[in-house]
């Protein structure tokens, strides 16, 4: 039995501690939001906050998430996640979305940590959030819109 807080409510899980938290998420919690890209922590479709740090779920075990605080798309609410969200529309980010739930995880940690994000400071938070449709010009121009509808 893992005991953790997700999206903030504490929540049991009884699943095996080498579990990855992804399978968790999507199989045993039935919260889709997170996705499976790679397996292997090198797409970024399956980050989520881990005690507030970008992280990537495929890769995480139960066992090692006692006590853990771990936010998924499904309960992202902070300031930064809902410009990003704003700006995600505005500029008509997604093509096909399928990566978008981890690239507004790792964007809404950057804008939380960082408020005026330079080009560098996006391109280091965003590495590993690989977009299969390429929409990486509209994905840097939405986080520094989100940096500006945060300051306003």
């Amino acid at each position: 039995m893992t005991t953790f807080t997700l999206n903030g409510k504490e929540t049991e899980i009884d699943a095996s501690p080498d579990m990855p938290l992804l399978w968790a998420l999507r199989d045993e919690l039935k919260m889709t939001g997170t996705k499976y890209g790679c397996g292997v922590a090198s797409c970024g479709a399956c980050t989520v906050h881990i005690d507030g740090v970008p992280s990537r779920s495929c890769q995480t075990y139960l066992g090692d998430l006692e006590g853990a605080s771990i936010t998924t798309i499904e309960g992202v609410e902070n300031e930064a996640a809902k410009a990003i969200q704003e700006a995600w529309v505005e500029l008509q980010v997604p093509q096909c979305g399928y990566c978008q739930s981890g690239q507004v995880m790792s964007a809404s940690a950057l804008l939380a940590e960082t408020p005026k994000p330079t080009d560098e400071d996006i391109d280091t938070a965003m590495d590993g959030n690989l977009c299969r449709c390429a929409s990486y010009a509209r994905i840097r121009k939405a986080i520094h819109r989100a940096a500006e509808i945060m300051e306003a």
